[in-house]
């Protein structure tokens, strides 16, 4: 496994492409309301990467149609914007990466649509927290383990369940470099991090099984028994005693 270490040149430039995904998921979570059709959001994000000068990652990346995946209920990831209409009451997973001069930045949140049922935010709000608690475990010295430990402890001590067949990864020049980064695992295993790693984490958690399924359209990602999945991923960078969050706008998008 070979693992990247960036300079600092490069990652103030992947900063840069952080902070327009981060913008660029604010301003999606915003418009997001019920009637609209998902590729209503793609047209959104298209236009706010080329405002900020970034260049969207997705966009014909191993054939992927849109600039932007959006998956909705028990849709976990990679789902292709159309003419989906959204509910009220609807979670909807949006995950967006942009290139900035070269280097990659990749993120994703899950919103409300209107307002949700009580069990529906509760796991968003989980899956939020076990990003925040992979992120805690990410610094000089850790190992990669102890970053998949702690996002499985945090949403399966709350009931929940990782999906375990897609997992977050290191970035930079590629979106996708080493190391795979998986969403459970056993804490002190695996690769000692380092300082100048630039790594997503993005934990997708399901309502009820881990297992997953692939929809007709060859990308579309769901839940195996149908049940609700969040998804949320920062860009992070491993410094000293804690990881910094490169794919954040002013403390925004958290």
């Amino acid at each position: 496994m070979s693992i990247i270490i960036k300079s600092e040149r490069e990652i103030a430039l992947m900063r840069q492409a952080g902070r327009i995904v981060g913008t660029v998921l604010d301003t999606l979570s915003r418009r997001v309301k019920p009637g609209m059709k998902t590729k209503e959001l793609d047209i959104i994000a298209a236009e706010a990467v080329e405002r900020l000068g970034g260049t969207p990652s997705f966009k014909g990346y191993r054939g992927f149609p849109a600039n932007l995946c959006v998956s909705v209920n028990d849709e976990v990831v990679h789902g292709i914007p159309g003419e989906r209409v959204l509910r009220e009451g609807d979670i909807v997973s949006l995950d967006f990466g942009a290139i900035y001069k070269g280097f990659h930045g990749d993120g994703a949140i899950t919103v409300g649509v209107g307002e949700i049922a009580s069990k529906a935010k509760e796991l968003v709000e989980t899956t939020r927290g076990a990003l925040a608690a992979g992120i805690a475990a990410a610094h000089a010295g850790a190992r990669l383990g102890d970053i998949s430990a702690a996002i499985q402890g945090y949403a399966e001590g709350r009931g929940f369940s990782v999906v375990r067949e897609y997992t977050g990864h290191g970035i930079g020049r590629e979106m996708h470099e080493e190391p795979q980064i998986a969403n459970f695992g056993v804490a002190g295993t695996g690769p000692v991090l380092k300082k100048g790693m630039t790594i997503a984490l993005e934990p997708m958690v399901n309502l009820g099984d881990w297992h997953t399924r692939l929809g007709g359209d060859q990308w579309t990602v769901l839940t195996a028994d149908g049940s609700l999945s969040a998804h949320f991923e920062h860009t992070i960078v491993i410094s000293g005693e804690e990881a910094e969050v490169l794919t954040v706008r002013e403390g925004v998008y958290a």
